[in-house]
């Protein structure tokens, strides 16, 4: 038995490792329907590219949270990390998304709000780490 088989998940770890896996996925079929989609037949828009390489990476963040409150235990810290992540992959990727597939236009404001997301959840998983002191709380 690893010492990963002992720990339990916690509801908040379930719901950042599920929605990492699940952005991730979405991310590779998003790539591959807009290699094929009439809207893009002169090619995919450097604008929806930067919008699909930033889901990927954000949602391997997701996992990493995820993988971080499973083992370390739930803090304030990584919660906000977790959903911040999450915020930043609906204000940025999606919403580039939908302006760019859709034609919806009318959250465009919201896309810097998203990489601002991202960076304090960058922020917030490192400040997790320093907040830590080696204790272990119980988890969410």
């Amino acid at each position: 038995m690893t010492a990963f088989s002992t720990l339990s998940l916690s509801v908040s770890a379930r719901i950042f490792l599920s929605l990492g896996a699940l952005s991730a996925c979405t991310s590779v079929v998003f790539s591959a329907a807009f290699a094929h989609l009439p809207v893009f037949a002169g090619g995919v828009p450097t604008a929806v590219q930067t919008a699909l390489s930033q889901q990927q990476f954000h949602s391997l963040g997701l996992l990493i949270t995820g993988l971080v409150v499973w083992v370390c235990g739930c803090s304030r810290w990584w919660l906000a990390a977790g959903w911040l992540m999450l915020a930043g992959l609906l204000l940025f990727s999606f919403n580039l998304y939908a302006r760019h597939v859709l034609g919806f236009d009318a959250l465009r404001v919201a896309v810097p709000w998203g990489g601002a997301a991202w960076i304090l959840a960058w922020l917030s998983l490192g400040a997790g780490f320093i907040s830590r002191r080696g204790s272990k709380t119980g988890a969410a």
